[in-house]
């Protein structure tokens, strides 16, 4: 069951997705050599300015663990909000917020 999450929510502010791309890219490979969940997608504003990528799995700590160094080592997501979802999309399910 994947109803854990881990939802990155970022300023951009740019038009250029290409940067974008590469880190869904490398989130997408840490996830599945971690085999800890899946890389859902990503939603970006028409105008660049913001945007968030969706993680889902069995355990949001075990897929925060897999994607946290590269969600760090990106310049663009410094300040990023990311929610750590425990269960499904309910709002009695526990939530845990970083900011990178």
């Amino acid at each position: 069951m994947s109803d854990h999450a881990v939802i990155v929510w970022f300023q951009y502010g740019q038009q250029d997705l290409a940067p974008m791309f590469a880190v869904q890219d490398r989130l997408t490979e840490a996830i599945e050599a971690a085999g800890v969940g899946e890389f859902d997608g990503n939603e970006i504003a028409d105008d660049g300015s913001d945007g968030s990528f969706y993680m889902y799995g069995p355990d949001a700590d075990g897929l925060f663990a897999a994607v946290e160094p590269i969600l760090r080592a990106t310049p663009f997501l410094a300040g990023a909000v990311v929610v750590l979802r425990y269960g499904p999309p309910d709002p009695e399910s526990r939530e845990t917020k970083v900011v990178l």
